[in-house]
């Protein structure tokens, strides 16, 4: 974990989710590889970097980015620990009229809402004869999730630095 840095931007933004399959059944394990790679997929595709402690270093292009890595699928719950752009959008003007399109989203329900529809989609897609048998009506994952955050300073660093800082 550390700072990532954009045109106008350095930020440390971190976040931790956990979700669960619908009713909670325990059907990851076996779907778990697909799984997987739905997750890593979508994350490359948003530009969400999965973090850990350890660092996977890749080349794009000419320069060296690192990847950090935290993913852990359980046979009933995802972890799921990755940085995203504070940026909760950004719109690109598609014709000379006031006509814009959202290109970005990176707000927690946001990121929440495309990781799990699109891995669910994807889940269905590959593997329904399985989860027919497990999820009745439809869906995927529970509508509801677990969210924290992650950084380098505690609070109490923060509001030490508040104080030492407001008469000044």
């Amino acid at each position: 974990m550390g700072e990532k840095r954009s045109n106008h931007t350095v930020y440390n933004v971190n976040y931790h989710f956990v979700w669960c399959p619908k009713y909670r059944h325990s059907i990851l394990e076996p779907i778990e590889d697909s799984l997987e790679a739905s997750f890593r997929n979508v994350c490359d595709e948003y530009d969400y970097g999965i973090l850990s402690s350890s660092e996977n270093r890749r080349f794009s292009g000419s320069r060296e980015t690192v990847s950090l890595e935290r993913l852990h699928i359980s046979p009933d719950h995802v972890h799921l620990f990755l940085s995203a752009h504070p940026k909760w959008f950004e719109r690109r003007s598609l014709s000379s009229s006031r006509e814009s399109e959202i290109l970005e989203r990176h707000a927690p329900s946001e990121i929440v809402r495309t990781v799990k529809s699109i891995t669910a989609r994807e889940m269905w897609e590959q593997h329904e004869s399985f989860l027919e048998e497990y999820l009745w009506g439809g869906g995927f994952w529970e509508q509801w999730y677990y969210i924290g955050t992650a950084g380098t300073v505690s609070t109490e660093t923060i509001e030490r630095y508040i104080e030492r800082t407001e008469h000044v």
